[in-house]
């Protein structure tokens, strides 16, 4: 049943698409509340229900039209991990967090690679994208966590850093595998030109994104008012991401480079704080229509390689984080526990797998969007219960610090002490 089969212009159909959308998914979330589950795992339930594989309520081509979600989404979500790459935080631990970030971000990443390669026995190129997403960690469940518990201090701040670091590490690695893919699906052979001219491309709109930040710093000032601050923000973002969509490049690294360039030229956070404020409802959209493209029938085929999976990432985060941080001279706090804040994976993840889909075979494309959104579901339901427990256990929660009704504000936790 398709409710949107009536004689609708392609404008109505898209307006009560997202109405039904943003409806569905908020009633779900209703649900979701009562057991503690984030939004997010709304979101992905509220897809799946309204998509072609339960009560087809979307025709499919209105689904294909909104492809644009995943570009803008993927542009706000990086733009805000951007945020927390500020020189002088990351100069104070630069070494322990590069090392710590690189063991348990390539760990994890070649871990998943090699059971999913060797151990299922699927195709390399499909192995080698899991790996470079499992390589991610979504920062939006540990920040929650932080924020609610006003959790501080040198646990904190190592953990906030890694997060930032390792995403940059899987867009990097999510690129050079996207390169390989291309030059070699289909039984090409890797030619070094196919592989180099993304890079450039890449390294060209991050360059982009670094004069973004330039001139978004130029531009917003105290003059400005609050709503024409958010409108060059969004515009900035906007553009680079539609750039980057003509050069057939991930919008991730050059809108990461924009957040960067802008909070180490500015030191504003403000400006973060009203994009936040704006991104929910494309966020929302971007997880309910990512729901509708999972393909449900192959759940039960995936179901296996899917908790392998999940579980093959957990392991390698674990031991990773812990290597590293032996290696590094870390905290004993950091040594035993940041593994346990690594946990969840989400966003970013969710838009890897988006744009993976585009480079593989139809087939690895869905088998590859099934294995990362379910799995995804089970990262969102255990993650901040994770993440609390990590916090707890290294002794970043104040004992008498309860869950207060205001959370602490993002400004305030990015000048968390480094004592």
């Amino acid at each position: 049943m398709v409710l949107l089969s009536l004689n609708l212009d392609t404008s109505a159909s898209v307006i009560l698409t997202i109405s039904i959308m943003l409806f569905i998914a908020f009633l779900l979330t209703r649900i979701t509340k009562r057991f503690k589950l984030p939004n997010v795992t709304a979101y992905l339930f509220a897809g799946i229900l309204i998509g072609p594989h339960v009560l087809n309520l979307i025709p499919a081509s209105v689904i294909s039209g909104m492809e644009f979600l995943t570009d803008l989404a993927l542009a706000l979500i990086a733009f805000g991990v951007g945020r927390y790459l500020k020189l002088d935080a990351l100069r104070a631990n630069s070494i322990q967090t590069v090392i710590i970030t690189l063991f348990e971000s390539l760990l994890a990443g070649a871990a998943v690679t090699l059971i999913m390669f060797l151990g299922f026995k699927i195709p390399l190129p499909l192995a080698l994208m899991l790996g470079a997403i499992a390589s991610a960690t979504a920062p939006t469940s540990t920040l929650m966590t932080i924020r609610d518990y006003r959790a501080k201090g040198p646990f904190v701040n190592v953990t906030l850093q890694v997060i930032a670091l390792d995403n940059v590490l899987a867009l990097i690695a999510f690129s050079v595998v996207a390169a390989v893919i291309q030059a070699t699906v289909g039984g090409g052979q890797v030619e070094a030109a196919v592989i180099i001219l993304p890079v450039v491309l890449n390294l060209f709109t991050i360059a982009l994104g670094v004069g973004f930040g330039f001139l978004l710093n130029r531009l917003i000032n105290d003059k400005r008012t609050s709503d024409n601050r958010l409108l060059l923000s969004v515009a900035a973002i906007s553009a680079l991401a539609g750039i980057c969509a003509a050069f057939g490049v991930s919008p991730l690294l050059a809108c990461m480079a924009l957040g960067t360039a802008y909070i180490n030229l500015s030191g504003n956070t403000e400006l973060f704080d009203q994009v936040s404020g704006f991104a929910p409802v494309i966020l929302t959209m971007f997880f309910v229509l990512s729901g509708m493209r999972l393909d449900v029938p192959a759940l039960a085929g995936a179901g296996v390689i899917g908790v392998s999976y999940f579980l093959v990432r957990i392991v390698g985060k674990f031991a990773g984080a812990y290597l590293g941080a032996g290696l590094s001279g870390a905290s004993r706090e950091v040594k035993q526990y940041l593994g346990m804040a690594l946990i969840p994976q989400a966003g970013v993840s969710i838009g890897l797998a988006i744009l993976g889909q585009r480079l593989l075979p139809a087939d690895m494309g869905s088998l590859l969007s099934t294995i990362v959104l379910s799995s995804a579901v089970l990262y969102e339901i255990v993650g901040p219960a994770s993440a609390k427990a990590a916090l707890h256990m290294a002794g970043a929660i104040p004992k008498e610090e309860k869950k207060r009704e205001e959370p602490l504000s993002e400004a305030k936790l990015l000048t968390v002490s480094h004592s």
